[in-house]
């Protein structure tokens, strides 16, 4: 799985105004040094406080290996901090009755399904955004992550055989499956598709004028950030994720000078730079209202000040506690793309990094040096240490994970079955087809909806194999079990990630693999 500004205060500045109030001095060469210690190419920097845009920039390259600079006008995906764009739309759409926060979906969506029917019956416009349904983490990802053949109406209409995992309005787990359906609100409720309507109704009005909702954005020839991550220990360049389907939950592409304007506007509650208002301070109020509460943490000494006393989700934002404040924050990530926002509605300030290169530590470094420079915390923290060290803990942490999981496997022991009685369709009621192909002597996996997905099951173990898949930059190996009947036919598949690293949108644990049904020659 994007956010940003329009100005608030002295609104008669014009937008991007010659900022007077300073950055926080050094900050270029931090920044530089963040980048250089954690292997990003580029970042876009926004930074505003009382209504002024301090700062609107670029640092690094577009892309590894060449020279073209990142600048204030640069496209990132900005990925879910597009969740706040997508609550927005959804209040202008209460703000004109079109629709209610507590009304039903099913009264705007009739044809809308859970697999529970209280659920179905009972889930709220408002719920859509509060990750309490019931759906476990990351529920149903599999099918657009990584980029899938099935449209966002197909996706949202396969929510009725994802199972439920959890009591209804009661746990806090994060999803992006009902985003997409609140996407399907907005078309029903406005006549426009989400992506004309965030458009149209927000980055425009909002001067958001290089920003796209969607992430067909990354065009050649454009002014964009390409995407970078780790594979298999090495920083490089891989294929986005241009699927149009997750827009709502993370398609938003947007510059630094737009992600100010977005913050501006944020922070002033919805008036805009020529004194309208884009939504009212009502709005504003019940976008960040806590509504599922999270229990806080403890994060590791070494990166201590992130230590909370309540967090919770509001309306497209996390909302919680920073340094005895009130702190409005998401991230974002996506393939090649992860980002921060955050904002002290009390000081009035609002920082944003995008970069092209998966490491939230190093969004996190810089935002929260910036934070620190405006609250005067004092003396300075060493955010740039802390996450260093604590990356590396969770490097070495990772590690021996899967040390752990290599000693504990018995490689003698070999599978039941010939490699050919394992060749197969299997269907699960949400994903769909996995087919298994015996190919050169060896098993071939296949996700039939998302062609990334091709792999070589290599044996593990008894009936256990590992898929590693063929595309590397997935990051996503996973473990493939064989569930035997009596007669020794094969009666499931279950899978599961390989590695604590595997992001969590990879939901192999949710599949439910059963052997397709044969169809009969001359059969209906």
């Amino acid at each position: 799985m994007r956010t940003i500004l329009a100005l608030a205060g002295a609104l008669a500045m014009p937008a991007l105004a010659p900022a007077q109030i300073a950055a926080p001095p050094g900050l270029d060469a931090y920044v530089t040094e963040v980048m250089e210690t954690f292997e990003v190419p580029g970042v876009g920097l926004a930074i505003v406080k009382d209504g002024e845009v301090v700062l609107a920039k670029g640092y690094g390259v577009r892309r590894l290996g060449e020279t073209t600079p990142v600048d204030a006008h640069t496209l990132f995906g900005i990925a879910s901090n597009t969740k706040a764009f997508t609550a927005t739309a959804l209040a202008l759409l209460v703000e004109e009755g079109k629709i209610a926060w507590d009304q039903p979906v099913i009264d705007v969506l009739p044809w809308f399904r859970m697999s529970d029917p209280y659920v179905t019956a009972e889930l709220t416009v408002k719920d859509l955004l509060v990750h309490r349904s019931g759906l476990g983490l990351g529920a149903g990802d599999l099918l657009f992550w990584p980029a899938s053949t099935l449209t966002r109406d197909e996706i949202v209409r396969r929510l009725r055989h994802l199972p439920i995992e959890n009591s209804f309005r009661e746990t806090y787990n994060y999803d992006n499956m009902l985003y997409m359906v609140a996407g399907e609100v907005v078309e029903a409720a406005s006549g426009m598709s989400w992506e004309a309507f965030v458009e149209e109704r927000i980055l425009e009005p909002a001067g958001m004028s290089d920003s796209r909702a969607s992430l067909t954005a990354a065009a050649p020839g454009r002014n964009i950030a390409f995407t970078h991550a780790r594979v298999e220990g090495v920083v490089r360049f891989v294929e986005p994720d241009t699927s149009a389907s997750i827009s709502p939950a993370g398609g938003i592409m947007a510059s630094a000078s737009d992600m100010a304007r977005w913050l501006n506007l944020q922070l002033a509650r919805g008036k805009l730079a020529d004194g309208d208002s884009l939504f009212s301070q009502a709005t504003s109020r019940e976008l960040w209202t806590l509504v599922t509460p999270i229990q806080p943490g403890s994060p590791p000494p070494e990166i201590a000040p992130l230590a909370s006393n309540f967090n919770g989700y509001a309306l497209g934002f996390f909302v919680g506690e920073y340094r005895g404040r009130k702190i409005v924050r998401h991230t974002g990530g996506l393939r090649g793309y992860v980002s921060r926002v955050a904002m002290i509605p009390e000081a009035n300030l609002g920082v944003a990094v995008l970069t092209n290169q998966e490491s939230g530590a190093a969004f996190d470094a810089i935002a929260y040096h910036v934070l620190d420079h405006y609250l005067d915390v004092d003396p300075p923290f060493d955010w740039l240490a802390g996450w260093r060290t604590v990356v590396a803990q969770w490097d070495s942490i990772s590690a021996a994970r899967v040390t752990e999981i290599a000693a504990a496997r018995d490689s003698t022991a070999g599978p039941s079955l010939p490699l050919g009685r394992y060749a197969a369709t299997y269907t699960d009621p949400w994903y769909g087809d996995v087919g298994i192909t015996l190919e050169n002597g060896g098993l071939v996996m296949r996700f039939s909806h998302t062609p990334p997905l091709t792999g070589d099951l290599e044996h593990w173990q008894y009936d256990t194999f590992l898929v590693r898949w063929r595309d590397r930059a997935l990051r996503a190996d996973a473990f493939v079990t064989f569930q035997l009947n009596p007669d020794g036919s094969i009666d499931r598949v279950r899978m599961e990630p390989a590695s604590p690293d595997v992001d969590f949108s990879y939901d192999f644990q949710d599949l439910d693999l059963e052997p397709a049904p044969t169809e009969i020659e001359g059969g209906p």
